[in-house]
């Protein structure tokens, strides 16, 4: 039976005749014949290793946004008017902004600096060592910030070079680097939440932390198998895209390249622009006084990220069962998620926490079904010779939406909080 191809969900490439259908552009040139490199199991668990690790930073700074604002002093939760709605006097857009920014900043210069891969994931790991220490040592507001700088810039050093470097191995590492970033956000939200539920304080919990950069670095160094050669020409050899196509040279040649990533890069962007407004800057606001689950504002707040990474777990590890070719499709249901959770944030109308929970799991099946995606889509379609860069320049784009979520989420917030709401216990 020949299997069919959807406009949405794309299932096979093959025609009626058993013959390959690919598409003629330099971007999604494709030849079903190359040969690619064989796929081990050592790398395949390494990769997923490698986004646990790499993301788990990230997502532990978002989990204890809430706590960093009130346990370091000047930040204290406050009430407005009758509605009993908790804001913090700073937004947990400023921790999602520390958390990113310098992750944003590397990534641009990263497609342009020379790929040492194992310079570049030693100095990933220390660094994200040395973001967990300061956190849980610091003793006011600006020394933890700078600590999550330092883990935000070890994750944005590592995405590209992670992703740059999965060139040289079987293009099935994408799927499971992809479930491990998904693996990042529970275990991640998850053993924060725990470990402050059972009684450890912030630096007892940063502490443990510290022991998965040092697995990423063991892991790399030790499970990961080296490529044979470190040419990509070499790893793809009878790639007739290899040979039609050259690598890329000239800066100015990467610069004009970026053009054709347009339309991997902007759908991408838009989903994590509007998913990660809702997170730091309209989930600490859907607060419910009374709760069936009898949880504070703080431990609510901790529960939906946890919530929100199910949802992202769930869809990266999905693209070997489906996969989405239109990514704006995503982007527009985030967009619809943004509207119902600005009116929550204002009118407080959801008459149950579950909904808001449920929702949440939405919001984060489409940011991780959006993500796995886009790069699974580019392994499948960009020239062996030149994927090493495309992966590179666009992890920009999920940076850059967070990036802009999160200068958007403090104004936004501190409207918000100015304005009562009518939900009174």
């Amino acid at each position: 039976m020949t299997k069919k191809s959807f406009n949405i969900f794309h299932i096979s490439n093959d025609d009626s005749s058993g013959n390959n259908v690919h598409r003629t552009s330099d971007v999604e040139k494709i030849d079903k014949t190359r040969v690619e490199p064989r796929n081990n199991w050592r790398d395949l668990i390494a990769y997923w290793i490698f986004g646990l690790c790499n993301n788990f930073g990230y997502v532990v700074m978002l989990t204890a946004a809430k706590d960093i604002l009130q346990e370091l002093g000047s930040s204290s939760e406050v009430h407005h008017g009758s509605s009993n709605r908790p804001c913090n006097l700073v937004s947990t857009g400023a921790v999602l902004l520390a958390d990113v920014i310098p992750g944003l900043c590397i990534k641009f210069l990263s497609p342009f600096l020379p790929f040492w891969h194992a310079t570049r994931i030693s100095i990933s790991c220390l660094i994200a060592i040395g973001g967990f220490i300061v956190v849980g040592f610091a003793t006011e507001q600006w020394i933890a910030l700078t600590g999550v700088a330092m883990t935000s810039f070890a994750s944005g050093l590592g995405e590209p070079t992670f992703l740059a470097y999965s060139a040289f191995f079987n293009k099935n590492v994408i799927s499971t680097w992809s479930s491990g970033t998904g693996g990042a956000g529970i275990f991640g939200a998850l053993a924060y939440s725990v470990l402050r539920e059972i009684g450890l304080n912030n630096q007892q919990t940063m502490l443990v932390m510290v022991s998965v950069p040092a697995a990423e670095f063991l892991t790399f160094f030790f499970l990961l198998s080296k490529p044979a050669s470190k040419r990509i020409e070499d790893q793809h050899k009878g790639d007739k895209v290899v040979d039609d196509i050259p690598p890329m040279t000239s800066f100015k040649e990467k610069i004009i390249y970026i053009k054709q990533l347009l339309h991997f890069m902007i759908p991408l962007c838009l989903v994590y622009l509007f998913e990660y407004y809702i997170n730091q800057g309209l989930f600490e606001m859907a607060y419910f006084p009374e709760n069936i689950l009898d949880l504070d504002s703080k431990q609510q707040y901790r529960w939906y990220q946890v919530t929100y990474q199910i949802g992202v777990f769930i869809s990266r590890s999905s693209v070997n069962v489906v996969h989405i070719k239109q990514i704006w499709i995503m982007a527009v249901l985030q967009g619809l998620n943004v509207i119902f959770f600005m009116f929550e944030a204002i009118y407080m109308f959801t008459p149950s926490i579950w909904i808001i929970f449920g929702l949440i799991l939405f919001e984060g099946l489409l940011g991780g079904g959006a993500y796995v995606n886009t790069f699974y889509r580019m392994s499948r379609e960009i020239p062996a010779t030149r994927r090493e860069y495309a992966m590179s320049v666009v992890t920009l784009s999920d940076s850059l939406g967070i990036t802009l979520a999160g200068f958007l989420a403090m104004p936004t917030h501190n409207w918000i909080c100015s304005t009562p709401g009518p939900r009174i216990p």
